[in-house]
Protein backbone atom coordinates (compact mmCIF):
# COMPACT_ATOMS: atom_id res chain seq x y z
CA UNK A 1 0.00 0.00 0.00
CA UNK A 2 2.78 2.42 0.53
CA UNK A 3 4.28 2.26 -3.15
CA UNK A 4 0.60 2.15 -4.00
CA UNK A 5 -0.05 5.16 -2.05
CA UNK A 6 2.88 7.06 -3.63
CA UNK A 7 2.94 6.56 -7.03
CA UNK A 8 -1.12 7.62 -7.38
CA UNK A 9 -0.45 10.92 -6.33
CA UNK A 10 -1.48 11.61 -7.52
CA UNK A 11 -1.16 11.54 -7.01
CA UNK A 12 0.53 6.22 -6.52
CA UNK A 13 2.24 3.81 -7.94
CA UNK A 14 0.29 0.88 -9.33
CA UNK A 15 -3.71 0.77 -10.38
CA UNK A 16 -6.15 1.16 -8.07
CA UNK A 17 -6.92 -2.61 -8.92
CA UNK A 18 -3.13 -3.75 -7.77
CA UNK A 19 -4.39 -3.04 -3.94
CA UNK A 20 -5.44 -5.63 -1.76
CA UNK A 21 -6.57 -3.71 1.86
CA UNK A 22 -8.88 -4.32 4.31
CA UNK A 23 -12.22 -2.40 3.16
CA UNK A 24 -12.32 0.68 5.03
CA UNK A 25 -15.30 3.31 5.14
CA UNK A 26 -14.42 6.94 3.30
CA UNK A 27 -13.71 9.81 5.77
CA UNK A 28 -15.89 12.83 6.26
CA UNK A 29 -13.92 14.89 3.90
CA UNK A 30 -14.30 12.10 1.33
CA UNK A 31 -17.59 11.51 1.73
CA UNK A 32 -19.00 14.99 1.90
CA UNK A 33 -20.30 17.16 -0.76
CA UNK A 34 -22.08 16.44 -4.26
CA UNK A 35 -23.08 13.18 -5.30
CA UNK A 36 -20.62 11.68 -7.94
CA UNK A 37 -23.51 11.95 -10.70
CA UNK A 38 -24.31 15.70 -10.05
CA UNK A 39 -22.56 17.76 -12.53
CA UNK A 40 -20.70 20.69 -10.86
CA UNK A 41 -21.90 24.06 -10.06
CA UNK A 42 -20.62 27.30 -12.32
CA UNK A 43 -19.34 28.16 -8.38
CA UNK A 44 -17.62 24.95 -8.00
CA UNK A 45 -16.29 25.02 -11.30
CA UNK A 46 -14.30 28.10 -10.51
CA UNK A 47 -13.10 26.56 -7.74
CA UNK A 48 -11.34 23.68 -10.21
CA UNK A 49 -10.28 26.27 -12.51
CA UNK A 50 -8.53 28.15 -9.84
CA UNK A 51 -6.67 24.47 -8.15
CA UNK A 52 -5.35 24.05 -11.84
CA UNK A 53 -4.26 27.29 -12.54
CA UNK A 54 -2.12 26.93 -8.93
CA UNK A 55 -0.93 23.60 -10.28
CA UNK A 56 0.39 24.56 -13.59
CA UNK A 57 1.55 27.60 -12.50
CA UNK A 58 3.76 25.36 -10.08
CA UNK A 59 6.66 24.71 -11.50
CA UNK A 60 9.69 23.89 -8.61
CA UNK A 61 8.63 23.00 -5.23
CA UNK A 62 9.86 21.29 -2.07
CA UNK A 63 8.76 20.43 1.25
CA UNK A 64 7.98 17.63 3.43
CA UNK A 65 5.37 14.51 3.53
CA UNK A 66 4.16 12.41 6.06
CA UNK A 67 2.25 9.48 5.05
CA UNK A 68 -1.24 7.20 7.01
CA UNK A 69 -1.78 4.07 5.48
CA UNK A 70 -4.73 2.42 6.19
CA UNK A 71 -3.86 0.44 9.18
CA UNK A 72 -2.80 3.65 10.48
CA UNK A 73 0.96 3.53 10.03
CA UNK A 74 2.70 7.13 10.08
CA UNK A 75 6.10 7.15 7.86
CA UNK A 76 7.65 10.59 6.91
CA UNK A 77 9.87 12.18 4.39
CA UNK A 78 11.13 14.56 1.50
CA UNK A 79 9.08 15.76 -1.67
CA UNK A 80 10.74 17.57 -4.64
CA UNK A 81 8.88 18.80 -7.17
CA UNK A 82 10.09 19.81 -10.99
CA UNK A 83 7.02 20.20 -13.67
CA UNK A 84 6.40 19.13 -15.80
CA UNK A 85 7.02 15.73 -15.29
CA UNK A 86 9.60 15.33 -12.19
CA UNK A 87 9.23 14.13 -8.80
CA UNK A 88 10.96 12.38 -6.13
CA UNK A 89 9.50 11.16 -2.49
CA UNK A 90 12.64 10.41 -0.36
CA UNK A 91 11.55 8.29 2.33
CA UNK A 92 13.40 9.02 6.13
CA UNK A 93 15.09 6.10 7.81
CA UNK A 94 13.89 3.18 8.53
CA UNK A 95 11.90 2.93 4.99
CA UNK A 96 14.02 1.92 2.31
CA UNK A 97 11.63 3.89 -0.12
CA UNK A 98 13.36 5.94 -2.74
CA UNK A 99 9.81 7.17 -5.71
CA UNK A 100 11.37 9.19 -8.92
CA UNK A 101 9.50 10.71 -11.84
CA UNK A 102 12.41 11.49 -14.24
CA UNK A 103 9.48 12.90 -16.96
CA UNK A 104 8.94 9.07 -18.58
CA UNK A 105 9.11 6.36 -15.95
CA UNK A 106 8.30 6.78 -12.21
CA UNK A 107 10.54 4.28 -10.70
CA UNK A 108 10.54 2.72 -6.95
CA UNK A 109 13.76 1.51 -5.15
CA UNK A 110 12.97 -0.35 -1.95
CA UNK A 111 16.49 -0.74 -0.41
CA UNK A 112 15.44 -2.97 2.17
CA UNK A 113 13.46 -5.20 0.18
CA UNK A 114 16.50 -4.90 -2.35
CA UNK A 115 13.83 -4.51 -4.85
CA UNK A 116 13.54 -1.78 -8.02
CA UNK A 117 10.11 -1.39 -10.34
CA UNK A 118 9.15 1.12 -13.13
CA UNK A 119 5.83 1.89 -14.30
CA UNK A 120 5.68 4.45 -17.60
CA UNK A 121 4.39 7.96 -15.90
CA UNK A 122 1.78 8.27 -18.17
CA UNK A 123 -0.26 5.61 -17.04
CA UNK A 124 -0.73 6.97 -13.55
CA UNK A 125 -2.55 9.49 -12.20
CA UNK A 126 1.00 11.16 -11.21
CA UNK A 127 1.81 11.69 -15.11
CA UNK A 128 -1.74 13.96 -14.91
CA UNK A 129 -0.23 15.61 -12.40
CA UNK A 130 3.22 16.25 -13.44
CA UNK A 131 1.69 17.09 -16.79
CA UNK A 132 2.33 20.37 -18.14
CA UNK A 133 -1.33 21.16 -18.96
CA UNK A 134 -3.70 19.58 -16.45
CA UNK A 135 -6.52 18.48 -17.73
CA UNK A 136 -9.16 17.21 -15.51
CA UNK A 137 -12.42 16.50 -18.05
CA UNK A 138 -10.65 13.72 -19.52
CA UNK A 139 -9.17 10.43 -17.52
CA UNK A 140 -10.07 12.03 -14.18
CA UNK A 141 -12.93 13.62 -13.46
CA UNK A 142 -13.68 15.92 -10.49
CA UNK A 143 -16.95 15.02 -8.74
CA UNK A 144 -16.87 16.23 -5.74
CA UNK A 145 -15.77 20.19 -4.37
CA UNK A 146 -16.12 20.23 -0.71
CA UNK A 147 -15.20 23.54 0.54
CA UNK A 148 -13.75 23.94 4.62
CA UNK A 149 -12.95 27.13 6.47
CA UNK A 150 -9.51 26.98 5.39
CA UNK A 151 -9.66 25.88 2.00
CA UNK A 152 -11.33 23.30 -0.19
CA UNK A 153 -11.04 20.06 -1.45
CA UNK A 154 -11.86 18.07 -5.08
CA UNK A 155 -12.44 14.72 -5.70
CA UNK A 156 -11.36 13.07 -8.48
CA UNK A 157 -12.42 9.43 -10.24
CA UNK A 158 -11.80 7.67 -13.77
CA UNK A 159 -15.45 8.11 -15.08
CA UNK A 160 -14.04 5.39 -17.54
CA UNK A 161 -13.60 3.14 -14.63
CA UNK A 162 -9.93 2.42 -15.97
CA UNK A 163 -8.59 3.05 -13.01
CA UNK A 164 -10.68 1.98 -9.62
CA UNK A 165 -10.81 4.32 -6.94
CA UNK A 166 -10.26 7.82 -6.06
CA UNK A 167 -8.11 10.79 -4.89
CA UNK A 168 -8.85 13.56 -3.09
CA UNK A 169 -6.52 16.84 -3.33
CA UNK A 170 -6.41 19.11 -0.24
CA UNK A 171 -6.12 22.74 -0.48
CA UNK A 172 -5.35 25.56 1.48
CA UNK A 173 -6.30 29.70 1.28
CA UNK A 174 -4.08 32.14 1.89
CA UNK A 175 -2.42 31.82 0.16
CA UNK A 176 -3.12 29.03 -1.92
CA UNK A 177 -1.10 25.78 -1.30
CA UNK A 178 -1.53 22.09 -1.81
CA UNK A 179 -1.78 20.77 1.04
CA UNK A 180 -1.81 17.04 0.81
CA UNK A 181 -4.03 14.13 -0.43
CA UNK A 182 -6.23 10.91 0.24
CA UNK A 183 -6.11 7.77 -1.45
CA UNK A 184 -9.37 5.42 -1.73
CA UNK A 185 -8.74 2.02 -3.47
CA UNK A 186 -11.45 0.08 -4.85
CA UNK A 187 -11.69 -1.97 -1.52
CA UNK A 188 -12.15 0.91 0.77
CA UNK A 189 -8.57 1.18 1.82
CA UNK A 190 -7.36 4.39 2.21
CA UNK A 191 -4.10 6.23 2.79
CA UNK A 192 -3.51 9.71 3.42
CA UNK A 193 -0.17 12.12 2.45
CA UNK A 194 -0.57 15.65 4.51
CA UNK A 195 2.23 18.16 3.26
CA UNK A 196 4.20 20.76 5.32
CA UNK A 197 6.06 23.42 4.01
CA UNK A 198 5.50 22.97 0.57
CA UNK A 199 6.42 25.92 -1.10
CA UNK A 200 8.00 27.23 -4.61
CA UNK A 201 12.37 26.70 -4.61
CA UNK A 202 15.03 27.81 -6.72
CA UNK A 203 15.99 25.47 -9.41
CA UNK A 204 16.48 21.98 -8.47
CA UNK A 205 19.46 19.59 -8.98
CA UNK A 206 18.54 17.78 -12.24
CA UNK A 207 20.35 14.50 -10.48
CA UNK A 208 17.64 14.06 -8.08
CA UNK A 209 14.93 13.67 -10.82
CA UNK A 210 17.26 10.25 -12.13
CA UNK A 211 16.74 6.98 -10.42
CA UNK A 212 18.42 4.09 -12.44
CA UNK A 213 18.34 -0.28 -10.90
CA UNK A 214 21.23 0.13 -8.91
CA UNK A 215 21.89 -3.85 -8.47
CA UNK A 216 21.03 -5.09 -12.31
CA UNK A 217 20.84 -8.54 -10.37
CA UNK A 218 18.16 -7.25 -8.11
CA UNK A 219 14.71 -8.83 -9.24
CA UNK A 220 12.83 -6.51 -11.45
CA UNK A 221 9.10 -7.00 -11.20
Amino acid sequence: MMKYALLLLALALVPFAATAQTPQAPAPAIAAGKPASTPLSPDDQAIVDRAVAYLEGLSTATGRFAQTDARGTVTEGTISLQRPGKARFEYDPPSGLLVVADGSLVSVLDRRLKTFDSTPEGATPLGLFLAGRIKLNGGVKVTRVTQRADGFSLTAEDPRKLTRGSITLDFTDRPLTLAGWTLVDPRGGMTRVRLTDFKPSSRLDSSLFVLRNPRPAIHTR
